[in-house]
């Protein structure tokens, strides 16, 4: 299968496609499996009801494609693909018609929370000062030192309060609260809690700078460049193709596997050393994600009509509410009234519709492996804020948390993020490892959102992991020797 590559890539998630880049432009002879039909993992875009609707199958928005140095580097937007940032970048209904919205501007979402607008400016401000030392800490895979010490202490002193019951008193009203502890329910877990405190002055704070865009035409567009680079760089990809055991990628020098720990343990059978497999079965799985494609006639008719021009919708109620609802779901107790995340794509890429129809997207977070249907669960929370919503379903289409696995292994029991994002997990992913890409097995290592810096559309993990390959299997020593770039320099790797 394997002969004349010295790469094997499985999975062609943001990840794997990602590692395919840094190798394939190594001048390696790199091949991808997937096991289904398209490539993209998360980064997906199909019509499910009508061939001028485009839905995106998992990941819509991406603040972390944004700001990731993997993409800057890339230059998605020299390559054709267009961030769209909306005006609002997310909104938070509430009851009585009230909404807390965070537009790209700071100055604008401060003027619109009242008494609470100074505090988010100094909450918010310095990290925006600091953004490229805030990002280079979370995203360089915690290995490193911080460049910037004064982010990394901007961040650690906001994550102890916004982490912990502290940031309860930090706010006077409900509409500051709510909007950013749904930013911290991104985290997907218990709350409040130190990763999401995290989640929620990253996210937060880029929601004001490099934004959270929608890729123009879908998500599957950054897929497609992504895949069009590698095969410009002699990559080759076999689709429809499930790789089941190691064997059958004996010929490749280095194989770098975009797969959950479970997987890699299937992958692996007896291989792997006992201690390191028992790590990866300890490996913990976060709460599930149930998603509810609609195709609807009109825009979502929300309550207060601002909500509508954001690019991000969370409906969870306010702050306690949104901290009882994430904390029962990580316990896996299933709520009646989830956290659920809406999507408008059309609000902000108008292409993606048509006269009279229009996709929408959404998520509810239920408990790991979660079998029930969630439409009722999702229509019911967006009627909530938006009465008359169901009126305007033409079609839906449902996927249960349990379902999601079937579609794409890596996400067990609807995991998306491929492990719960806790503390400890945030920097011993999958385990503890000075290099957590590679694994005890030779040439072997992990590139999937197991791996630093964890979930999200932004190809560190693969850049990492790919590095981590060229040093130990071909004797590339520096990251340096990688251009990026859309018109990069070729050279040839030591053998």
């Amino acid at each position: 299968m394997v002969n004349g590559t010295d790469v094997a890539v499985v999975g062609t998630g943001p990840n794997g496609l990602a590692a395919g880049v840094v190798l394939a432009r190594a001048g390696l002879r790199v091949a991808l499996y997937e096991r289904a039909e398209t490539i993209g993992g998360g980064l997906r875009t199909a019509p499910l009801f009508d061939s001028g609707v485009p839905h995106d199958l998992c990941s819509a928005v991406h603040p972390m494609a944004a700001a990731s140095p993997f993409f800057r580097a890339f230059g998605l937007a020299e390559r054709g693909v267009e961030l769209l940032q909306p005006e609002i970048a997310y909104a938070h209904p509430l009851d009585g018609g009230r909404a807390a919205l965070a537009y790209r501007s700071l100055a604008e979402t401060c003027a619109h929370l009242g008494a609470d607008g100074p505090r988010w400016r100094r909450l918010m401000e310095p990290l925006l000062e600091h953004s490229d030392g805030i990002v280079d800490l979370v995203m360089n895979g915690q290995r490193r030192l911080p460049g910037d010490p004064a982010a990394a202490l901007l961040l650690a002193s906001r994550v102890a309060v916004h982490g912990t019951g502290l940031g309860a008193a930090h706010f006077a009203g409900e509409e500051a609260a709510a909007l950013l502890t749904g930013v911290a329910a991104h985290a997907v877990g218990k709350l409040p809690s130190l990763a999401g405190g995290a989640v929620a002055m990253l996210l937060g704070h880029l929601a004001h700078g490099t934004g959270w865009p929608l890729p123009r035409g879908g998500s599957a567009r950054i897929a497609e460049v992504l895949a069009a680079d590698i095969t410009a760089h002699g990559g080759v990809f076999h689709t429809g193709h499930e790789v089941t055991d190691l064997d059958q990628l004996g010929g490749a020098r280095a194989v770098l596997l975009d797969t959950s720990p479970k997987n890699f343990l299937a992958l692996a059978g007896d291989r792997l050393p006992r201690p390191y497999a028992r790590g990866l079965a300890r490996f913990r799985y976060g709460p599930g994600a149930a998603k509810v494609d609609f195709l609807v006639s009109e825009p979502i008719p929300w309550t207060d009509p601002a909500v509508g021009r954001a690019g991000s919708v969370h409906l969870g109620g306010t702050r306690a509410e949104i901290v009882r609802q994430e904390t029962a779901t990580a316990r896996r107790i299933r709520t009646r009234e989830p956290f659920v995340l809406v999507v408008d794509p059309a609000a902000t890429d108008p292409g993606r519709a048509l006269p009279g129809k229009r996709p929408v997207w959404a998520y509810a977070h239920v408990p790991n492996g979660d079998p029930t249907d969630p439409f009722e669960l999702v229509r019911a929370r967006i009627e909530r804020y938006a009465p008359g919503f169901g009126d305007t379903v033409l079609a839906h289409r449902s996927v249960a948390a349990a379902s999601y696995e079937t579609y794409n292994p890596n996400y067990v029991g609807g995991d998306i993020g491929t492990g719960a994002m806790t503390l400890y997990q945030s920097i011993a992913r999958p385990v503890p490892r000075l290099d957590p890409y590679r694994t005890p097995l030779p040439g072997v290592f992990l590139c999937s959102s197991a791996t630093p810096p964890g979930p999200g559309v932004h190809g560190m993990s693969g850049y990492f992991a790919a590095l981590s390959a060229l040093r130990h299997c071909f004797g590339i020593r520096t990251a340096a020797d990688v251009s990026l770039s859309p018109t990069p320099r070729q050279f040839s790797p030591a053998n």
